[in-house]
């Protein structure tokens, strides 16, 4: 199920958890709703509402399937941490991100939320989950405008993690950043998108560039794509 991904940060997208609600400004046009709606009733995705929050643990062993080295998005249909996501469900997720027969740590993992108050209880109530971060796993939020981003990026850096990363998309205005391995930005895309001004996405880009973190331009024409490694 959708083995490959458009998000061009990640090579696989891996979505044991699916379904979301909106939480700030930047949910107005979100593209996995829409996607969820055009799938309900198909491939676990549930009938008359696609998007609502569904656990999908068949898909748990997916990436042991996976041979090669991967950068995986986890739940680009949803957020691990939304409210109505029991602990449990997160920490068979966790589980198995950790564990690989085989060769441990082979992919590395990247989560994305706009939940970062619940991110943090759970680390803090899990303490196996947070007390040493895995080289693997990155933690990250969205920050779609200045005020989210003073919202969740102290709570994200409180957090134990091998990368912290931020994801400003959509950009909705010019966000200055600090303390991160790693940025990504982009501009609304899809019906309905709202302005995003070039000059913005360059402002960020040239922060990091001072700053020497990695920054990942989304935009076709590109100033640069890096990743932490």
């Amino acid at each position: 199920m959708m083995a490959t991904t458009k998000i061009e940060w990640a090579n696989k997208v891996w979505n044991p958890v699916t379904g979301c609600t909106p939480i700030s400004e930047g949910c107005q046009h979100c593209y996995a709703a829409r996607m969820a709606k055009r799938l309900a009733g198909r491939y676990g995705y549930p009938s008359g509402d696609g998007f609502a929050v569904t656990f999908h643990q068949a898909r748990l062993n997916e990436p042991l399937r996976w041979k090669k080295p991967r950068k995986v998005f986890v739940c680009s249909m949803g957020d691990l941490f939304h409210d109505d996501v029991p602990d449990d469900w997160i920490k068979q997720v966790f589980n198995s991100m950790v564990t690989d027969v085989l060769q441990p740590c082979l992919h590395t993992y990247m989560i994305l939320t706009k939940r970062q108050n619940r991110m943090a209880e759970f680390f803090a109530k899990n303490a196996r989950h947070g007390t040493k971060p895995w080289p693997n796993i990155w933690l990250g939020v969205t920050a779609e405008n200045q005020a989210r981003a003073d919202e969740r990026i102290p709570i994200l850096l409180s957090i134990p993690a091998a990368k912290h990363f931020v994801s400003v998309e959509p950009m909705l205005e010019p966000v200055p950043l600090y303390g991160l391995d790693w940025v990504i930005a982009g501009p609304e895309t899809g019906p309905g998108a709202r302005e995003c001004k070039p000059e913005w996405i360059q402002d960020l880009a040239d922060q990091c560039s001072g700053a020497n973190v990695p920054f990942f331009d989304k935009r076709k024409n590109f100033i640069r794509r890096e990743w932490p490694i």
